[in-house]
């Protein structure tokens, strides 16, 4: 039996061996010549940014330090954690992970610095950054006051401010005078996971962090919005003229969301997509064209499907990453505005396709978006770290082509960084549209047994390190995710062949996700 570590799961039948990575592009489409061919004129009209995610920067990964950081001004931060390590650090952070139910470890400052080095040296020419939320490590408040004991509220919210500059200092440092657009993740908080108050201090601070690497003329704006909820807008100036990045705090929409109280509050969603419709309404009104972003993504999230033991087929409901489906419809409603959703949360390297789900596809393409999820720095889930530079059309304000970029180990010692798989040379696709993925998809749907070379590569992709033969089993009920972003429409694609469901177990219970 294999354990399945992202999902935690272990299935009952024995899986065959990982298939091995092939040298260089995947050619299946046709002729391999013509396509790098157009792939090389596209490249000519582009122009590169890069697409970072769920970093999941630890500075408790040498437990010591904890109360130097505290107590210590941001500008010795660098000087501290590149300090030697602790005598006793190993058996201390083994503590630490066991009372925090920590299920491994996320980015530490080598491997941020790894990365950091990484991005500069193969997206120099970057013309903008994207962060897609979770920039601080998991149990962050677990390990905080495991750490610093009889601290106060507002100690906490100043340390997760701090950390969150660092990082993204750090960003600023690496790309000075490239605007940086910053998602929250549902760590990213001031109280604990999932847990944020509307209109806090901690959102108002937080912007001001945030709105350091935006546009000039875009920071003030963004900085007065993000202190109400967590999001933003804003012009993409003269790198895509016309076109504004909608940075959506989804958190408000998660089943999992409370105030730092512990109480609901349903409110700041509902005033969330009411802000969401107004920005892309103008936008539709001027001509304009719209990217959004966010940290959740959504539709069914089979992890937590799979590890809640859901019988889909015997009407169980799925688990579903956003509380409703109104932000994928809305999403929907304004397609003709949207060009990119970008998201993350499940460290992997996904795609989706949100479109109508009354059954007419035929059309869809036209009231569709397409949704690239991007994989993680963290490799706590024992995937390799992992960023993506991305080639945009700017005319179009379209992801053209994208490739991911992996480091060779997990803790960033001595790492070398090199391609994983570009986008355009293995699927033979000349953008990352709508009409494209539904190609992709539909490969995928007809082909239940990932026979095909597209499937293949697909399953090796996902995991970043190649761990297909783990996903593979689960990949008929995987591939209803894609295109099915409700559960009504996710439970019918599952069920469509009788047995194909998500029978399974847990392997790890007190695995909470991302």
């Amino acid at each position: 039996m294999i354990r399945l570590r992202k999902f935690g799961i272990i299935f009952l039948a024995g899986l065959a061996l990982t298939l091995p990575r092939q040298a260089g592009a995947i050619s299946f489409y046709g002729d391999g010549q013509s396509q790098a061919s157009a792939h090389n004129a596209n490249e000519q009209d582009s122009f590169p940014a890069l697409l970072v995610s769920d970093i999941h920067f630890d500075p408790f990964l040498d437990p010591a330090k904890a109360r130097q950081l505290v107590s210590a001004p941001l500008s010795q931060w660098n000087a501290i954690l590149s300090a030697p390590p602790s005598a006793d650090q190993g058996q201390a952070v083994a503590e630490l992970q066991q009372r925090c139910s920590g299920r491994g470890q996320d980015a530490s400052y080598t491997l941020l610095q790894s990365s950091l080095q990484a991005m500069r040296t193969q997206a120099a020419d970057a013309k903008f950054i994207t962060v897609s939320g979770d920039l601080i490590a998991h149990s962050f408040f677990c390990k905080y006051t495991a750490l610093v004991p009889g601290s106060k509220s507002g100690d906490y919210q100043a340390f997760v401010l701090n950390t969150l500059n660092f990082v993204l200092g750090e960003l600023r440092s690496a790309f000075p005078g490239r605007p940086i657009y910053v998602a929250l993740g549902n760590n990213d908080t001031a109280c604990d996971d999932y847990r944020l108050d509307a209109g806090s201090d901690f959102l108002d601070e937080a912007g001001r962090i945030i709105a350091l690497s935006l546009p000039a003329s875009e920071q003030q704006a963004a900085r007065r919005m993000f202190a109400q909820g967590g999001y933003y807008s804003s012009a993409m100036g003269t790198v895509m003229p016309g076109t504004r990045l909608i940075v959506i705090n989804d958190l408000f929409l998660s089943p999992k969301y409370s105030t730092c109280a512990g109480k609901a509050n349903a409110t700041a969603g509902a005033e969330e997509l009411a802000w969401l419709r107004n920005e892309l309404s103008q936008l539709r009104k001027s001509g304009q064209k719209a990217w959004v972003m966010g940290h959740i993504p959504p539709g069914a999230d089979p992890y937590s499907t799979a590890a809640k033991f859901k019988d889909i087929c015997a009407k169980d409901a799925p688990e579903m990453f956003l509380a409703s489906d109104d932000l994928a419809d809305l999403l929907i409603e304004y397609a003709d505005v949207i060009r990119l959703g970008i998201f993350a949360h499940s460290h992997m390297d996904e795609m989706r396709l949100l479109q109508p789900q009354n059954g007419d596809r035929e059309t869809s393409d036209q009231h569709s978006v397409a949704v690239k999820i991007l994989p993680s720095i963290s490799p706590v889930d024992g995937n390799d770290p992992s960023f993506t530079i991305a080639r945009i059309d700017p005319a179009a304000a379209l992801l053209q082509d994208y490739e991911v970029i992996a480091a060779s180990n997990l803790t960033g010692i001595a790492a070398a960084w090199s391609r994983e798989y570009d986008y355009a040379q293995v699927y033979h696709q000349t953008q990352f549209s709508p009409a494209a993925l539904k190609e992709l998809i539909s490969t995928f749907e007809n082909d239940s047994s990932a026979k095909t070379a597209a499937s293949q590569e697909y399953l090796r992709d996902y995991f970043v390190g190649d761990r297909s033969a783990e996903l593979k089993p689960l990949w008929r009920p995987y591939v209803c995710t894609l295109a099915n972003h409700t559960a009504r429409a996710f439970a019918a694609c599952v069920c469509s062949a009788g047995s194909d469901r998500l029978r399974s177990r847990v392997a790890d219970s007190g695995d909470n996700g991302p």
